[in-house]
């Protein structure tokens, strides 16, 4: 019977963290451990490190995510461990896990198989406590704007117009909306709120753009938490004098996360905004401290390449400073044939899996074309599973170079650790030398409108777009305040490269509704809401957490 990647983990021999600091050039006095085989660094080793050439930095993406699967992070965990079998000296920046969807539908994000980030069960639970700190820091300004209403509503705060809400690192559903402040006059003034979980909290998109410790400080002070009666003048934390407060609750948890890969390559795993609400990518600092420490650092973006890649390209790369040398773009043969509209994509064979996969390329041919927007060599990594033959793997890698990809491998990390990932390392190292124009879509000066039409067309392949009343009155009030020239930072599902899960493939002659807009000001960007997205997720019939105990010997079982 095959290990479980849970036991593959737990049987594993881990370096002391020391060690895999010093490997990569981490001083002593820029390591702040936690236990024996996880550390945070100081940023200070960005200022030492000041004059030192960066390396190339690689986005790994993939196609429209399917139940089928494609395989994001293991491929970014082999890719790292790939590098290293082929003497390459590469940083892996991987986000870190909610506890939410860990013991929802979802499981554990540190890999699987040979391809892992260790320790996992650390990785996917409390980790260094990041989530609990973000949580506390959000609740925080949560619980200072209800005491101003209590006490005499200095700031003439509009109970009807508060946008900030609570969150709690959990699938609850019961919490979305909620009504707080019952029982009389003591526990404060009775309004309609909700909970959002923690990974979509703005407190997490700050941590995840904040450069240092006083731009966090800036960051903080411009959340929007609420709008006045009169002149309708947005109330932010600086106004409630509650950024200070939550900075030093989050001083500790900007420093990005150091752990390593199964075969011993660093590892920075810090922040976890969701690529469906936020822009799904590591922290900043973990890529700036990753692009100092290697000479490729491998940075994971949520979801598909028309979510959290084109985030990453517009948002971190526009805020960093930075650009990739080169985009891996995940795949999967039953990936491709869900697309291809098979339910059960295990169960076609021969001819009917050839034209299973065949339609299926529609949707990686729409995904390649997205990062040629952005002016980068892409690389797709065709990730290989259980069950895949030679001739349906060999089909697709044909089909992705006819299909404008610079150079198309199989990944066999999951099974053979960095060798199996060897032959995807060497073709990634080949693209970085290429020849690469990467630009933004947009300039800071388009308006709203053109910023969210440019996105909906060349990157969704919409027809048009269509604005709901609350959302064109957004709009108006975000230009006049000022707002126009923030990057929008699209919510929509992951399922579609349209607002429909339902549509698979590549829809064509679609239009994107835009039913509200949101002011993200200490984060950075607006944040258009196109469809039905929520920010709180709920647990199902068959959630993972049900399948997770403690054997006899006290070790976690059924974590994945």
């Amino acid at each position: 019977m095959a290990k479980t990647s849970l036991q593959i983990a737990q049987e594993a021999e881990l370096r002391p963290i020391e060690q895999i600091a010093d490997q990569a050039g981490v001083e002593p006095n820029e390591l702040m451990p936690f236990g024996r085989y996880k550390a945070k660094i100081e940023l200070s080793l960005l200022e030492r490190m000041a004059g030192v050439q960066n390396g190339k930095l690689v986005c790994v993406s993939g196609m429209t995510p399917t139940k089928a699967g494609e395989g994001k992070t293991t491929t970014a965990v082999s890719l790292t461990q790939g590098l290293g079998a082929i003497g390459e000296s590469p940083v892996l920046c991987l986000r870190e896990a909610s506890v939410g969807p860990v013991f929802g539908i979802k499981g554990g994000a540190a890999g699987a198989g040979l391809a892992q980030v260790v320790p996992m069960e650390d990785l996917n639970l409390h980790f260094t406590g990041d989530m609990h700190a973000i949580g506390a820091a959000n609740n925080l300004l949560a619980a200072i704007l209800d005491a101003s209403l209590l006490h005499g509503n200095p700031h003439d705060i509009d109970p009807l117009r508060v946008g900030w809400r609570r969150a709690v690192d959990m699938n609850d559903r019961a919490l979305r909306q909620i009504t707080v402040g019952l029982g009389g006059r003591a526990n404060g003034y009775p309004r309609e709120t909700g909970f959002d979980i923690t990974a979509a909290s703005e407190v997490m998109a700050i941590v995840a753009v904040a450069r240092d410790l006083q731009d966090l400080r800036r960051r903080l002070g411009r959340i929007t938490a609420a709008y006045s009666f009169e002149g309708a003048k947005a109330i932010t934390a600086e106004d409630l004098r509650a950024a200070g407060a939550m900075t030093v609750l989050l001083k500790d948890a900007l420093k990005p996360n150091l752990v390593q890969t199964l075969e011993g390559q660093p590892a920075l795993m810090h922040t976890g905004p969701f690529a469906n609400i936020a822009h799904g990518n590591s922290s900043l600092v973990a890529d700036l401290v990753g692009l100092k420490l290697g000479d490729y650092t491998i940075t994971e973006s949520g979801f598909g390449s028309d979510m959290g890649m084109e985030k990453f390209m517009d948002i971190v790369c526009r805020v960093g400073q930075i650009a990739p040398s080169a985009v891996v773009l995940v795949a999967s043969v039953r990936a491709l044939k869900h697309h291809g509209g098979l339910d059960d994509p295990a169960s076609a064979t021969g001819a009917q899996s050839r034209q299973a996969i065949e339609r299926g390329m529609a949707n990686l041919r729409h995904h390649l074309g997205i990062v040629a927007e952005f002016g980068v060599p892409c690389v797709v990594a065709v990730n290989r599973m259980p069950g895949d033959t030679d001739s349906e793997v060999e089909l697709v890698s044909q089909l992705a170079v006819e299909g404008g990809a610079y150079a198309a491998a199989v990944n066999e990390g999951v099974t053979r650790g960095g060798p199996g990932a060897s032959t995807l390392a060497e073709a990634v190292v080949d693209a970085c030398t290429q020849p690469a124009s990467f630009h933004h879509l947009y300039q800071d000066e388009a308006s709203i409108t053109d910023k969210i039409e440019t996105i909906a067309k060349r990157i969704y392949g919409a027809r048009d777009v269509y604005y709901y009343d609350a959302a064109e009155r957004k709009i108006a009030d975000f230009t006049a305040e000022g707002l126009s020239n923030l990057p929008v930072c699209m919510a929509k599902t992951h399922l579609s490269l349209s607002a429909d899960p339902s549509l698979m493939g590549e829809p064509r002659d679609f239009t994107l509704p835009v039913r509200d807009i949101r002011a993200y000001t200490g984060a950075g960007w607006l944040v258009p809401l196109c469809g039905d997205i929520q920010q709180m997720p709920g647990l199902g019939t068959g959630a993972a957490a049900f399948d997770v105990d403690i054997d006899a010997e006290g070790r976690t079982i059924g974590l994945f």
